[in-house]
């Protein structure tokens, strides 16, 4: 990757942010921002269809031989590819797609997408893309259309599938679209359905009844992932917190109820039996704390 990276990354598109130096989701978020109040209303919300499983090899090796002389390299490479994979007693030799959880896969599908990057530039489209996922901003409903049958024209050409049911035409004055975890409406973002979701049930993962650990682990554990998550979303309104701490405060409780053996979930006289007070001086990250901080901070 050290040696493939340097040849391709200095002619990436700027309207790459994925998996590149220096470049990231906080960085494709702003310019989303940027766009949306400069009058790029209508959105191709993009959803491709299994993309790293469907990269076509051959296309991927000749797009790589553009730039990479050494056959020897663009050999390893090959087999890198198309290693068998086995799955119980079935074995196979892949002929699409990378390897997921490698660090070369991540390169080389911004490698096969950087055409798409450079084409839509040059067809004057705003895009914005974080690795295989794309919205393109226009400031008329008819670019819009012109920019999604240019995006579906190449993406035929290059062994790629557009998932019509996800992908959609939006004007975010009437109806808002996800990206990168945030819900974008009119010219406002905050968390999405989707983010919140996956954050309750991490925590509800985390905070099972029956966990049989003691409240000073389980807070230790659930605040690893509040500070991760806050870092992400702390630009989110400030009614997204306050709802969250409750919830969380709220599987705390029915936790101290089983381990102080008293039946039931979690009820409104617990919250004076364990009060806000109690689980702040527990330890508990508050992401409505945080967010009250971040705020005074940016002020100053």
């Amino acid at each position: 990757m050290n040696v493939i990276e340097p040849i391709f990354e200095r002619e990436f598109s700027e309207q790459s942010y994925g998996f590149r130096s220096e470049r990231g989701c906080k960085d494709a978020l702003r310019r989303v921002d940027e766009l949306l109040k400069s009058g790029y209303v209508h959105v191709v919300d993009v959803d491709l269809e299994s993309y790293f499983d469907t990269i076509p090899h051959d296309l991927l090796l000749e797009r790589l031989s553009e730039k990479i002389a050494d056959s020897s390299l663009l050999g390893l490479i090959s087999q890198f590819l198309t290693a068998p994979i086995e799955e119980g007693d079935e074995k196979w030799i892949p002929e699409q797609g990378t390897p997921q959880g490698s660090v070369l896969s991540p390169l080389l599908s911004n490698i096969y997408l950087d055409p798409l990057d450079h084409l839509m530039s040059q067809l004057g489209f705003e895009m914005v893309r974080y690795a295989d996922d794309i919205v393109i901003l226009c400031r008329s409903k008819s670019e819009a259309n012109r920019a999604y049958s240019a995006l579906q024209n190449w993406l035929t050409a290059n062994g790629l599938t557009l998932h019509h049911a996800k992908s959609k035409l939006v004007d975010v004055r009437e109806e808002g679209f996800d990206f990168l975890g945030y819900h974008f409406s009119g010219m406002d973002r905050h968390v999405s359905k989707k983010s919140l979701k996956k954050l309750k049930s991490t925590i509800r993962i985390k905070t099972r009844r029956t966990c049989g650990r003691s409240l000073h682990f389980i807070i230790a554990d659930v605040n690893i992932t509040l500070r991760g998550w806050f870092g992400y979303f702390q630009h989110g309104h400030r009614w997204t917190f306050e709802p969250l701490d409750r919830f969380i405060r709220q599987r705390l409780r029915s936790i101290l109820k089983r381990h102080n053996k008293i039946s039931g979930v979690a009820k409104g006289r617990d919250m004076y039996r364990w009060n806000n007070t109690f689980f702040a001086s527990a330890g508990l990250y508050s992401l409505m704390t945080a967010h009250r901080l971040a705020s005074q901070s940016s002020r100053r």
